[in-house]
């Protein structure tokens, strides 16, 4: 099996994606930090309104997101809270020890970020 410049499966059977598209608003500013190894990893979260039925109240999903280029890196750190934005990658589950036991997330892993205007 290869894989491509993040890290992705390349040659997975046709039938199989693990594609997410997200376009909402930035909740914080991204927060950059180096891990152990020496990575650099920046985090942030878009929140995306949901569609509603007549008279519902809002509600939204707030989905954390991981940038690990350099490229996604830099247009993340420079958007501001409530920017529009709009990012491309692949759905990933994280397992991490903790104090408690071992814990996982889902989280999305960007490979393509813009702000819309």
């Amino acid at each position: 099996m290869s894989t491509d410049q993040a890290g992705a499966a390349t040659d997975v059977g046709p039938d199989y994606r693990n594609e997410v598209l997200l376009r909402g608003r930035l909740a914080a500013a991204a927060e950059s930090r180096e891990l152990p190894s020496g990575d650099v990893l920046v985090t942030f979260r878009v929140i995306v309104d949901r569609a509603r039925a007549d008279g519902e109240r809002l509600r939204v999903d707030t989905i954390d997101c991981t940038a690990w280029t350099a490229r996604v890196q830099r247009s993340a750190v420079a958007w501001q809270p409530g920017d529009r934005v709009e990012v491309g990658g692949a759905l990933r589950r994280r397992f991490r020890r903790a104090a408690e036991g071992a814990t996982s997330r889902v989280e999305v892993e960007v490979l393509r970020a813009r702000r819309l205007r």
